[in-house]
């Protein structure tokens, strides 16, 4: 898996490409909290790219908002693919993160 990074003004934009899975949620999570440490920040995670996300891929999101939440930053998700999407409305994983339909709609949405 590859994460891709950009930013949009105050925004860290992390786009993760491949299946975050039990190989690959590790160095994802490592990522998100790593871009989450300062206090305040600002993330979306683009998955436009990702094509299957496992319990342990959640897992490390959930970990990425414990992390938003303790030091006042935020973080949302955007443009989910349809077997993607489906997980997180199986798992009710929006309640934990915010989630939007599209990268422009989050970015709007953490300004």
């Amino acid at each position: 898996m590859e994460i891709g990074e950009r930013r949009d003004g105050d925004i860290l934009i992390l786009s993760p490409a491949g299946r975050i899975d039990n190989d690959t949620s590790p160095s994802f999570q490592t990522r998100l909290l790593g871009a989450l440490t300062p206090a305040g920040a600002a993330v979306l995670v683009d998955f436009s790219a990702v094509e299957y996300i496992s319990s342990a891929g959640l897992r490390a999101l959930m970990m990425g908002s414990k992390q938003a939440k303790a030091s006042n930053g935020r973080l949302a998700v955007a443009a989910l693919a349809p077997v993607v999407k489906e997980i997180f409305e199986i798992s009710r994983f929006s309640l934990v993160v915010q989630v939007f339909d599209t990268a422009a709609d989050a970015l709007a949405a953490l300004r």
